[in-house]
């Protein structure tokens, strides 16, 4: 998909280099036909990674796609110098007026803090209660997932006794769902978390289904509202092969002594090369996204887009 982003962002060049299609503003305004507006609320402390690695997977189809990137304004990343915000970000306050095609809310490190401690949380329902009338589809990443199932149906998180950390078997739990058209009986995805959702919580709201879940100590991975087409994403297809290395290595030279991210490292061997076993899977889940609930759904008009609190 060509996806329209500011020439001089870092993940240009990154995604040039892989050749995936992007577009600087005037080629995209010369083309006769409306992009998908998504916004993204990037919540991680090093912001250009993040960016590359859902761009990386927004430019999987032959849509054009104009993204909007905000922070929050409560909390001033300390990893994400100001000027690189001032540049390439937006807040609240600049978008709230806008509607959009999709919305992903993404992670953050702050998943052991109960949600009403987090320095950013009474900005981020602000926003969540925004989207439910400004956006058609919206997909929550790891703790945005975890942020959104608290928030829009009070399902709580739990912490594990030992971290959700390596890339797990997966297995669908419905049959013939658009967003996971493509996949396998059995998948593998990333984890890396300290506390999970319970099933048990999920399965009491109706509203709500599980579309896959993993085996071991994982647990659910999709949940969705397919009829306010609400996607909470437990785990991180987006991740880049060497990203669970990199938090090893950095727990280690903390000395937190971490265990190895499981079915990572050939025979569980840091010194190996890690085993991608998700690329495919990443690639069909956002390109499904984008297709099925966002581009073959959407209104044209944007202006049209309401959704009320009840719907």
């Amino acid at each position: 998909m060509p996806i329209k982003i500011p020439n001089n962002l870092p993940a240009t060049q990154v995604l040039e280099g892989e050749n995936i299609f992007v577009m600087d503003a005037e080629r995209a305004y010369s083309q006769d036909i409306r992009p998908l507006r998504l916004l993204i609320l990037n919540l991680m402390p090093i912001k250009p990674v993040t960016e590359t690695q859902l761009l990386r997977l927004l430019g999987n189809t032959p849509l054009q796609v104009e993204v909007d990137f905000i922070y929050t304004e409560s909390y001033m990343p300390s990893h994400t110098s100001q000027d690189y915000l001032t540049e390439f970000y937006g807040t609240f306050a600049e978008v709230r007026n806008r509607k959009y095609d999709g919305f992903i809310i993404t992670g953050a490190p702050v998943e052991q803090l109960e949600f009403e401690e987090v320095a950013y949380w009474d900005e981020v329902t602000e926003i969540m209660e925004w989207s439910k009338s400004h956006v058609y589809s919206t997909f929550h990443i790891c703790w945005g997932a975890q942020a959104g199932l608290y928030y829009h149906y009070g399902i709580p998180k739990y912490d594990v006794a030992g971290k959700i950390f390596g890339v797990y078997k997966h297995h669908l739990c419905v049959e013939h769902e658009r967003l996971l058209r493509g996949f396998d009986d059995e998948f593998y995805v990333p984890h890396s978390r300290h506390t999970e959702e319970r099933k048990e919580d999920i399965q009491k709201v109706p509203e709500l289904t599980i579309l896959a879940e993993a085996e071991g100590d994982a647990g659910v991975y999709i949940i969705a509202n397919l009829e306010k087409r609400q996607f909470f994403i437990t785990g991180h297809a987006e991740y880049d092969p060497m990203t669970l290395k990199q938090e090893y290595d950095r727990d280690l030279a903390a000395g937190m002594n971490p265990k190895i991210p499981i079915n990572y490292y050939p025979q569980d061997d840091p010194e190996r090369t890690p085993v991608v076993r998700w690329r495919s899977v990443a690639h069909l889940l956002f390109a499904n996204w984008l297709n099925y609930y966002v581009y073959q759904e959407t209104p044209y008009e944007l202006d049209e887009l309401y959704r009320s609190r009840d719907d």
